[in-house]
């Protein structure tokens, strides 16, 4: 009985692998993206690289695990919410109060440690941010909302 329902187990697992995940890699860089709007600074462009890219941009740097079964449903969903909270690929989409609100939200979730997730950094621990890289981050941001040089 018990091999049954490990062959069961193993004939499902085996299964899901086939049914397709959404891939978030797109290696266009739009006019749109963060980056091409404000002349972001290389320790904080490299801090957003890696913290940040993943879940809120239109490319995903993927590893091994993200393409195995219910693990790629989980990436794929911290993905659409994550983008559906900030993309930076699409950031000068945004209009220009929902720019600063972003920027707002930004800094707090650095300063409060919220970002990035902790789950995340469970399998991604270059992802977490020093305590250095957090105060430049947050005096970049902080400056760039209060040049008030926002463009739609």
């Amino acid at each position: 009985m018990i091999r049954k329902i490990a062959l069961v187990i193993l004939l499902v697992f085996v299964g899901i692998q086939f049914i397709p995940t959404l891939r978030n890699q797109n290696m266009e860089v739009l006019p749109t993206h963060f980056t091409k709007l404000y002349k972001v600074p290389e320790p904080i462009e490299n801090s957003l690289k890696t913290s940040c890219y993943d879940c809120h941009s239109n490319n995903t740097n993927y590893l091994w695990y993200d393409k195995i079964q219910p693990m790629a449903w989980i990436v794929e969903d911290h993905i659409i919410e994550g983008k559906k909270e900030l993309n930076f690929s699409e950031f000068g989409s945004y209009s220009i109060r929902r720019q600063k609100s972003k920027l707002k939200s930004i800094i707090n979730q650095i300063k409060e440690d919220e970002m990035p997730l902790s789950s995340y950094l469970l399998f991604h621990r270059n992802a977490k941010l020093s305590e250095g890289e957090k105060t430049q981050m947050v005096a970049w941001f902080e400056s760039v909302l209060e040049s008030n040089n926002f463009i739609n």
